[in-house]
């Protein structure tokens, strides 16, 4: 069965947000890379936000992670009165990954194709024909 895991997007400060949010919860941070740690072939440059977050993941309790990132510059600014959140699920097989964004991305828009990713993973982003933004992983780290 796969699980649902909440991913929040910051206009910069998703650190400090993280900070708190572990504050609250307890833990340790799971994983945690800037900008400057991703360099890959054909990525865009983000020197001017080197140390913004790419990527953060705070486990809470056994079997959910908060996660979020920093959104670039280049991609805009979220509105703090609107929602900034996409849902993210973390299969436990590529099949079931498949599955589950071939099945949501029905009449939806695909913001980025179901591949194996630059991190390890394999993932895809997606927009369902409701407007709801999803995230689909297959990442054997979270299955320990």
């Amino acid at each position: 069965m796969a699980s649902i895991n909440p991913y929040i997007h910051f206009n910069g400060n998703a650190e400090e947000a993280f900070t708190f949010y572990k504050s609250v919860f307890g833990g340790e941070f799971a994983t945690i890379v800037r900008f400057k740690d991703m360099h890959f072939e054909g990525g865009p440059s983000f020197e001017d936000e080197a140390e913004k977050i790419m990527h953060i993941a705070l486990p809470i309790g056994k079997n959910n992670v908060l996660m979020g990132s920093d959104t670039p510059a280049q991609m805009g600014k979220h509105n703090e009165m609107e929602t900034r959140s996409k849902i993210s699920i973390n299969a436990e097989s590529k099949e079931e990954a498949d599955n589950i964004f071939n099945g949501l991305s029905k009449g939806g828009q695909v913001e980025m194709p179901i591949a194996d990713s630059p991190w390890g993973s394999y993932f895809g982003m997606l927009r369902d024909k409701f407007g709801i933004e999803w995230m689909v992983d297959f990442n054997l780290k979270f299955k320990e």
